[in-house]
């Protein structure tokens, strides 16, 4: 195990003319001792290339990469003490499970009986004993993965590194062989450094995630706290599936409430009576405007609830309705706004239909709607 420090990490890619293309811009983070660390983003965000600087698979073109307090900008990869397990599998196809697990440790000239012992607890603890004397071609996407990460665990490494290793796996794979990731990492103990764009694979699996957008940081937390408090509307809009809601408005003072106006010119703009919470968040922007959001499984068909607050309520047009089995997915419009509900099962909605639906304010928040950061009570 050991513990990872990335302090102000550049990379450029040089251009025949021109300064360069930066693709990561000067982060910092730091990964604990036996953590589970995600990084999680769309495609271009430079989780991938930060992960490969750390595996000294790409060149470092500023700032600092530390595993156990040695900067390891200059060490090659194979002396650094990590293991990476590759999206695409890598194996040897003319080789054995057994042999494809064990050509690393036979390259470093470990002792025959020391091979067959770390092969075959790998084996062991990923399931794979019935495999060993099969090759690659004889077993399914998801056996081949753990092959795969079975041949990262037999080198015994500081730091495992994971680049998007079930993407080539379909949906029931997927989730079977994350669980069997997860569970790896409970018995190992190991530091682990995952990337994914799969925000569902982040917060099922992760320790502490890292959100990065543009080869920038966005916010680093705990998976809960990333999806009760995000930073912004990028970490709002990107973590929870279905995304979070955003609503385009200003602030109103109301007697002695504080009142959200939608930004509609074609309807009725909707009003929502903010929390005292939400209503302190937003006390410096009174007349600014702001960004309501609001996730799918806070908005109720007001049909269903028999105490709403006043102010919370607001008549909709239905578009879509997506039954779910265990929910209903609702797609509605404001006029100026397309917004998901997350809603009962059993009930049934037509397009065009008008329906009222109920915002749960106390679990909604505001952004500003220059810098989309979060508004919090000062």
């Amino acid at each position: 195990m050991a513990h990872v420090s990335i302090k102000d990490l550049v990379k450029i890619y040089p251009e025949k003319k021109g300064p360069g293309v930066k693709v990561v811009h000067g982060i910092n983070l730091e990964i604990k001792d036996g953590e589970f660390m995600v990084l999680v983003g769309p495609s271009g965000c430079g989780k991938s290339t930060t992960l490969r600087m750390i595996a000294g698979l790409e060149e470092v073109s500023g700032g600092t990469i530390a595993i156990d307090d040695q900067v390891v900008n200059h060490v090659v990869p194979k002396d650094r003490d990590i293991a990476m397990v590759f999206q695409n599998y890598a194996l040897y196809p003319h080789m054995t499970v057994f042999n494809n697990m064990a050509f690393g440790l036979k390259l470093r000239k470990f002792p025959k009986d020391e091979i067959d012992r770390r092969v075959r607890e790998a084996s062991s603890i990923l399931g794979l004993d019935p495999y060993l004397d099969r090759k690659p071609k004889a077993l399914s996407g998801g056996q081949r993965q753990r092959v795969a990460v079975g041949r990262a665990i037999v080198r015994h490494p500081k730091v495992f590194l994971f680049d998007e290793p079930l993407s080539n796996l379909d949906a029931k794979m997927r989730v079977s062989t994350r669980t069997d990731i997860s569970k790896l990492h409970a018995r190992l103990g190991a530091t682990m450094i995952y990337v994914t764009h799969d925000q569902v694979e982040a917060m099922t699996m992760g320790d502490r995630i890292c959100v990065m957008k543009d080869g920038r940081i966005m916010q680093v937390a705990e998976p809960l706290e990333l999806y009760n408090q995000p930073a912004n509307v990028f970490v709002a809009g990107f973590i929870g599936s279905p995304p979070m809601n955003f609503f385009h408005g200003s602030l109103e003072r109301s007697g002695d409430q504080v009142v959200f106006v939608e930004k509609n010119t074609s309807a009725v703009p909707m009003h929502i009576t903010l929390t005292p919470d939400l209503a302190k968040a937003g006390s410096r922007h009174l007349g600014k405007p702001v960004i309501f959001g609001v996730r799918p499984e806070n908005i109720h068909d007001a049909a269903t609830v028999a105490d709403a607050a006043p102010g919370t309520t607001s008549e909709v047009t239905v578009e879509v309705s997506e039954p779910m089995g265990a929910e209903t997915l609702l797609y509605l419009t404001t006029g100026a706004h397309s917004f998901i509900a997350r809603v009962n099962p059993t009930d049934r909605f037509d397009p065009d239909q008008r329906v009222k639906v109920v915002f749960q304010v106390a679990n909604a928040h505001l952004f500003d709607a220059t810098t989309e950061t979060r508004l919090n009570p000062t």
